[in-house]
């Protein structure tokens, strides 16, 4: 009953948008080449003041894969790639695709210890990072089966005026690194193409693995999401079809990371293989992000709630002229009504003609798959399913469709719907399910709800999630940690409602019998947490407590903590 077919809204008010779309066979590098033919100096991407065309991006990927291919990168090897919005990454992340390797993204940021999680689960033989994260990866690179590491710098992506200057100011903050150290410099890495003498183009295929990306689950462990060629490519054209103002050379500003799918999939990949032109932007941060909008006149932007939040504060916007904008989209956390209403008025108040449209999706679907339409809103909707993506919404955890109007588990299904989870064939087997109308379904753990018009109103997550600044958290994760150490019998984390993040994480620890509560305990725990979460997921507080509450069951109550925090917030 909840299920879009035949009749969707794309199709009965907006006839320029098909309803099924013939879908690119080939490989996301193929994809990337056949546009290049097309638009040969068009540009691909701009970074810091240069600019690459799409010609000149297939030779440097080129270059790149025989180099990949030089130092032992075989078909169905993992590479990692942990990098920002860089132009190295942007010509890897294709290389290891033109090799048949499968390139496995990660967070820059991350910890050591969950760098080593992430190198040996994929089983990565080569890993590729900046200069300035080279000594995490030096720290844990003798725990895992990593060959080489190929150390680059955002300097030797830069124009020479401007790389004067910022070896003058964020280049003297990096940590030197050996002169013996046992790396392969950028420089050094790109002319080992020259030894490679033989075809290393290797022919794949669009159901074939091609890129890793992580998220956690209920079980707070994290886990490789597996996608294909074909889920990347059929993403690519959903978008476009679902954007029919875009043409070839319009601009996006890539803000969100490359490690992340809406960053990846949409801001990078749409882009590069549809003609349109990145605006990399490799740190982010609000101010940035508004001075490169409007210097850029850029045509489409992407970011989470927590982004345009922080724009609508910035005074550098005062007077600022978005004409440009045929675009702005908002996903990884819900967008609250005030919110919207806001920034469509901030919009309006600085010449765009457009709002901002909302979208949905998991990194299981490697990202959105639901988007609001240009011409037509409803107040608290997501949107609507791309062409050929079907929502339904089920009574949760089985294949009970419900009535329009009910709220239940919102479940996805599509031809960007991923392969596997890594190594978890028993949560791929709860996640992926076939029905009797012979479609694989991902059960998102997402609650929501459809109208009659095929209009799906998000209602929170049904798996135990805290979303801050748009990263994901599993709270499961950070209590593993804590639950490790020493001083600790129990830990609970929640989400604090946060004006600036949406959500901001708070652990609830009780201390080991014969520990004491105080400042150095406290000072200790969140030392040890920074050795091993990311910098985003730490918790801003820990408070001690005697007993947690409980639940019938003997679990702790997490609700009732959220509970006392939110009308803690409230009285103060």
């Amino acid at each position: 009953m909840g299920t879009i077919t035949a009749k969707t809204p794309w199709k009965d008010h907006m006839g320029d948008v098909p309803m099924h779309l013939e879908y690119f066979s080939g490989t996301m590098y193929e994809a990337l080449e056949r546009i290049a033919k097309e638009y040969p100096q068009y540009i691909a991407y701009d970074f810091m003041g240069k600019s690459t065309t799409y010609k000149q991006l297939i030779r440097e990927v080129e270059t790149c894969a025989r180099a990949l291919r030089t130092i032992g990168i075989r078909e169905g090897d993992r590479v990692t790639i942990a990098m920002p919005n860089c132009p190295q990454a942007v010509c890897l992340f294709y290389a290891v695709n033109l090799i048949g390797g499968i390139a496995n993204m990660i967070h820059p940021l991350s910890a050591e210890k969950e760098i080593e999680f992430y190198l040996n689960e994929s089983g990565s033989v080569t890993a590729i990072t900046l200069d300035q994260f080279y000594h995490k990866f030096e720290a844990v690179r003798r725990n895992t089966k990593v060959v080489n590491i190929v150390i680059a710098s955002i300097r030797d992506a830069l124009a020479q005026p401007i790389k004067a200057g910022y070896m003058l100011t964020e280049g003297r903050k990096i940590r030197k690194i050996p002169a013996d150290a046992p790396v392969i410099r950028w420089k050094e890495f790109m002319k080992l193409s020259k030894h490679c003498f033989y075809d290393y183009k290797v022919e794949r295929r669009a159901e074939d693995p091609a890129v890793i990306l992580y998220s956690g689950g209920t079980t707070g462990v994290n886990k490789g999401i597996v996608l294909t060629n074909r889920n990347f490519n059929a993403l690519s054209q959903q978008v476009i079809a679902a954007n029919p103002m875009f043409r070839p050379g319009d601009k996006m500003l890539a803000a969100m990371p490359v490690f992340h799918g809406f960053g990846l999939g949409v801001c990078i990949h749409t882009m590069l293989t549809q003609g349109g032109r990145c605006i990399l932007v490799p740190r982010f941060t609000p101010k940035t992000y508004a001075k490169d909008l409007v210097k850029k006149r850029c045509n489409f932007v992407a970011g989470v709630p927590t982004l345009y939040e922080a724009l609508l504060r910035l005074k550098d916007m005062d007077g600022a002229d978005l004409s440009c904008l045929k675009g702005v989209f908002s996903g990884g956390d819900s967008l609250s009504v005030e919110l919207k209403k806001k920034l469509d008025k901030f919009l309006y108040d600085h010449k765009a003609t457009v709002q901002v449209r909302e979208g949905y999706g998991t990194t299981e679907t490697v990202t959105a798959c639901c988007l609001t339409p240009s011409h037509m809103f409803k107040e608290g909707s997501i949107g609507l399913p791309f062409p050929d993506t079907y929502i339904k919404i089920v009574e949760p955890g089985t294949d009970r469709e419900l009535p329009y109007g009910e709220e239940g588990e919102i479940l996805l299904a599509g031809p960007t719907v991923m392969k596997e989870y890594m190594h978890h064939p028993e949560e791929t087997a709860q996640t992926l399910r076939t029905h009797a109308d012979g479609l694989t379904w991902v059960y998102t753990g997402d609650l929501g709800k459809m109208d009659e018009q095929g209009f799906v109103y998000f209602r929170g997550r049904a798996k135990r999630m805290i979303v801050t600044a748009g990263y994901n958290v599993y709270p499961a994760q950070l209590e593993n940690v804590l639950d490790a150490h020493e001083a600790v019998q129990m830990s609970c984390v929640i989400g604090v409602p946060d004006s600036y993040k949406m959500q901001k994480v708070k652990a609830f620890v009780k201390l080991a019998p014969g520990v004491e509560p105080g400042e150095e305990i406290r000072k200790a725990l969140l030392d040890y947490c920074r050795r091993h979460v990311a910098k985003y997921a730490m918790p801003y507080d820990i408070e001690f407590r005697e007993d947690m509450p409980k639940t019938l069951v003997g679990k702790v109550a997490y609700r009732v903590l959220e509970e006392e925090e939110l009308a803690r917030q409230q009285s103060a």
